[in-house]
């Protein structure tokens, strides 16, 4: 039986406790840990726990018991508590980001290689069918070379959004909708699409002047071989209609799927090319569904990894390029210049300092609430 503590009991804390009760015959919560401990106590009484509880997460780094954290802090406390459970012999399972610095993310990193333990990336947006299924249907070839990708992370928060402590500060959050909202669809696109070579990008800040971060940002994406892909990060797009769409040199797919694919008139006009896209579409039709999907299914795939079954499907590698390639995009929107991949510690956006004192500060954050009242999140993006 595998013993499970949870540090940070905000909102996504629950998808994480949902996940680990799906399988109460292979693992356990016994401890929760939350510096607001009323918060922690209502979360022991909503899922029917009996852990522990505590205010202060070194309290638990010497209990025997505790085989694997879920960490569920905000992102500029990531690396302290996964590095300190590491450290401690624990599997850490972090919420995303991994990190809000790259030089967090290489020292996570080096705490797992030490440990030898288990360490993953909540990317739970990979563990949905359509996002598995396009992935598949991608690593079949059947559409030739990538040539455009367009990445869609539209999301809408309104104006109190920002107004809790932590968020919509460069100190704290490490970033706006790029970093924690687009963190889902970056991740998925350089899982299936592989990291570019370059990055060309621009921030805005439109509608939430209560924050330092934006809430607007594209980027353009350059490969070795020529493709492009373009980036738009968002928070202020209603209705929340999010797509990844890849053109192959022969025919495209996406998500939501849909498939379209081309030949040659002799003339060079394009005419359907119905053969390919019945290949194209009994490839996706022939695929399987998953068990179990999102936080729940990149938990059972965590909790097969310490069982000794499997590999990660996300691993600390991974969760470092998708903040380096969030890190490339701020650095060239804050400088007005092309940034080449991969970036080092040369990078003045390399750590956490400097991403504070480089980046675009839009607005002044002169005051906050502690917690919202209402704890609830809806989100209107959908992959089906």
């Amino acid at each position: 039986m595998i013993k499970v503590a949870i540090v940070g009991a905000g909102s996504i804390s629950g998808a994480h406790i949902q996940g680990y009760q799906q399988f109460s015959e292979r693992c356990e919560i016994v401890a929760l840990c939350e510096i607001y401990s009323e918060k922690a106590k209502k979360l022991n009484e909503k899922f029917h726990l009996k852990a522990d509880v505590y205010s202060d997460y070194k309290e638990m780094l010497n209990r025997s018991d505790i085989d694997l954290v879920s960490v569920c802090t905000p992102p500029y406390t990531h690396a302290e508590i996964s590095i300190a459970f590491l450290n401690a012999g624990k599997h850490v399972l972090i919420e995303k980001p991994m990190a809000s610095s790259l030089e967090e993310c290489d020292a996570i990193n080096r705490a797992q290689e030490k440990s030898g333990k288990i360490l993953s990336i909540i990317s739970q947006n990979r563990f949905t069918n359509p996002m598995m299924k396009v992935k598949a249907v991608l690593d079949t070839r059947l559409m030739g070379p990538i040539v455009h990708t367009q990445v869609d992370s539209f999301w809408w928060r309104g104006h109190s959004y920002y107004d809790l402590w932590w968020r919509g500060t460069w100190e704290k959050e490490g970033g706006g909708c790029t970093l924690n909202h687009a963190v889902h669809h970056i991740d998925i696109f350089h899982w299936m699409n592989g990291m570019p070579s370059e990055v060309t990008a621009i921030t805005s800040n439109t509608s939430h002047d209560n924050a330092e971060v934006e809430d607007l940002s594209i980027a353009i994406c350059r490969y070795p071989n020529g493709s492009l892909a373009q980036i738009t990060s968002s928070v202020v797009h209603h209705g929340e209609e999010q797509q990844l769409i890849f053109q192959g040199e022969k025919a495209r797919v996406s998500v939501p799927w849909k498939v379209n694919a081309s030949k040659s008139k002799l003339n060079g006009f394009p005419e359907k090319d119905e053969e390919l896209e019945t290949k194209l579409q009994t490839a996706y039709e022939q695929l399987p569904d998953l068990e179990y999907i999102g936080h729940t299914a990149q938990i059972e795939d965590v909790l097969s990894a310490i069982e000794g079954k499997k590999d990660v499907l996300v691993d600390g590698k991974q969760g470092k390029q998708t903040v380096e390639l969030i890190t490339a995009i701020y650095q060239s929107a804050s400088t007005g210049q092309t940034v080449k991949l991969p970036l080092n510690e040369n990078s003045p956006f390399y750590t956490r300092e400097g991403v504070i004192k480089n980046a675009t500060h839009f607005y002044e954050k002169t005051g906050h609430v502690e917690n919202f009242i209402e704890n609830v999140i809806t989100t209107g993006g959908k992959y089906e």
